[in-house]
């Protein structure tokens, strides 16, 4: 099947399992042993199952940055405090100024943000089951992958199809 011309590929990952020490703040808490290890195969996942990733769009919180780094995935990133307590609103704005270039973008926060998003811009062409399993929970290092018909500008609610849903362990 040929893709369509303007096609992208949208990768909406929740930070891997964190810790939380005494006396540190929300923002820089680090990711626990077991999110190291998750976050590790969440890299696997992507490199075995997603297109080539062209650019990463990441939290500021430590443990988002920890799960970029331990993933692997070499892309280009652009850190944004936005993205630490955003709504899927932000999230949008935030999407809608990377580079039409760039074919496959992913994007690494937080909860609930990343389920809230992924079910608001899942639109016709959507795996019911993976919205399913999205509304139930998206546990840590998750992975929700929507195709996006148009470019980045272009993308707002509903206008995405929400194609697989995966939570790698």
């Amino acid at each position: 099947m040929a893709a369509v011309k303007d096609q992208r590929t949208l990768l909406l990952m929740r930070h891997a399992k964190s810790d939380y020490p005494p006396g540190v703040a929300d923002h820089d808490r680090p990711l626990a042993p077991r999110g190291i290890k998750q976050a590790g195969l969440a890299g696997d996942w992507l490199r075995a199952n997603a297109p080539v990733i062209d650019a990463v769009l990441c939290s500021t919180a430590t443990r988002a940055r920890q799960t970029l780094a331990n993933t692997g995935i070499d892309a280009p990133v652009r850190y944004s405090e936005r993205l630490y307590g955003a709504t899927p609103g932000t999230m949008i704005e935030e999407i809608n100024t990377v580079g039409e270039e760039v074919e496959t973008l992913l994007v690494v926060g937080h909860e609930p943000t990343m389920s809230a998003l992924a079910l608001g811009l899942a639109g016709s062409g959507t795996d019911a089951a993976a919205a399913e399993r999205i509304s139930a929970k998206f546990p840590t290092s998750a992975i929700a992958v929507l195709t996006v018909p148009s470019g980045w500008k272009g993308l707002e609610l509903g206008r995405a199809a929400l194609i697989e849903f995966e939570v790698p362990r």
